[in-house]
C-alpha cells in the first residue's frame, strides 16, 4: 500500500503544517491554496482578492501507520470547525474549515468522521467538504514556517498552544 494524501484547511496553514509534521506516519506536509477558482493563486492575492481559495495543507501519510480517520480526529480537535470563515483572530473565507477529498473512499471516511466529530462540539460544524479540484503549493517562505520562526509572535501565541493541545491529547500518535 502506498502513500495517501488529504487536503485540509482550518485557519492559518502554518498551524496545520506544524501540527501534522509531528504526527507519526505523516511523511510530508505542504502548505498551499485550494477550494477556489483562481488559477495559480498567491498569498498576496489570496488575502486581497476574492479567489475563493482557503489556506490549506496537503498531508501525505502512510496508511499502514496512521489512517485517514486518525488524521481527521486530530483535525477536528486542533481547530474550531464551528466558526465560519475564521479561526481566532484570522478572519476571512481563506481561513475557513475545509476538507477536500480526492476519491469516494475518502469521502465516506470524512462523512463518518464528521458525524463522530459533531459529538465533540455544542454548536454545528460548518466545515466545507468537497472534492479537490487543484492544490496549489504555497510560496517557499511559507514552508516549515514554525520550524524556521519559532520565536515569531504568531508562532508563540497561536501555534504553540495548538501544539501543546496536540501533545496532550494525541501523545500516542506523535513521532
Amino acid at each position: 500500500m502506498g502513500m495517501e494524501t488529504i487536503v485540509i484547511g482550518g485557519g492559518c496553514f502554518w498551524c496545520l503544517e506544524a501540527t501534522f509534521q509531528l504526527v507519526r506516519g505523516v511523511d510530508k506536509v505542504l502548505p498551499g491554496y485550494a477550494g477556489g477558482t483562481k488559477k495559480n493563486p498567491s498569498y498576496d492575492n489570496l488575502h486581497s482578492e476574492d479567489t475563493g481559495h482557503a489556506e490549506v495543507v496537503e498531508v501525505t501519510f502512510n496508511p499502514t501507520i496512521i489512517n485517514l480517520a486518525d488524521i481527521l480526529e486530530i483535525f477536528w480537535v486542533i481547530h474550531d470547525p464551528t466558526t465560519k470563515d475564521r479561526q481566532g483572530n484570522d478572519v476571512g473565507s481563506e481561513y475557513r474549515s475545509v476538507i477536500l477529498w480526492s476519491d469516494d473512499t475518502q469521502k465516506r471516511v470524512i462523512d463518518k468522521s464528521l458525524i463522530d466529530a459533531q459529538r465533540l462540539w455544542d454548536r454545528p460544524i460548518v466545515t466545507e467538504v468537497k472534492k479537490l479540484d487543484v492544490f496549489y503549493e504555497a510560496e517557499a517562505y511559507h514552508h516549515n514556517y514554525f520550524q524556521n520562526h519559532p520565536e515569531q509572535a504568531y508562532c508563540q501565541l497561536v501555534i504553540n498552544p495548538k501544539l501543546q493541545k496536540l501533545k496532550s491529547k494525541f501523545a500516542n500518535k506523535l513521532k
